[in-house]
């Protein structure tokens, strides 16, 4: 394994856990402001729990994580991997919280989880972005030139 495809992996990773990370927050949130109200009252107690910049972090954090994995990685593989946040979501939740995981729901992941693998390994088919002399478009482009 390359140093670069390492880093691109150790990126899904770290997009996976802000990704997580933010929607927990969000959670917990939304836990500690019910019942909702469309008051200002209920907005600045929202914004009165940690959980909520907990969230803003998590999203901040996934934007540039992802925008990086963008200039590293094949997009379809990258795009599908940026979603094995809904199986990490629901493992942390059934843990943290309680949360029942039925069979549909496991199924659900484990189907996630093969077209995320599905993907990577076509995409692993592929160059990663930079690899200008032996990227795809390159080629085609090269082609149309010629």
């Amino acid at each position: 394994m390359t140093a670069r495809k390492l880093k691109v992996g150790l990126g899904f990773l770290l997009l996976m856990a802000f990704d997580t990370e933010a929607q927990i927050s969000f959670k917990l949130a939304g836990m500690h402001a019910f019942p909702p109200r469309a008051d200002l009252h209920w907005l600045l107690s929202l914004f009165g729990h940690p959980w909520i910049y907990g969230a803003v972090v998590g999203y901040v954090g996934a934007f540039f994580t992802w925008i990086k994995l963008l200039r590293r990685a094949p997009i379809g593989p990258a795009f599908a991997a940026s979603h094995m946040e809904v199986v990490s979501v629901m493992l942390v939740s059934a843990i943290a919280f309680g949360e029942h995981v039925g069979p549909m729901q496991g199924l659900g992941a484990v189907v996630i989880v093969g077209g995320i693998a599905c993907l990577a390994m076509a995409g692993a088919r592929e160059t990663l972005p930079g690899d200008a002399a032996t990227s795809l478009p390159r080629k085609a482009c090269a082609r149309l030139v010629d």
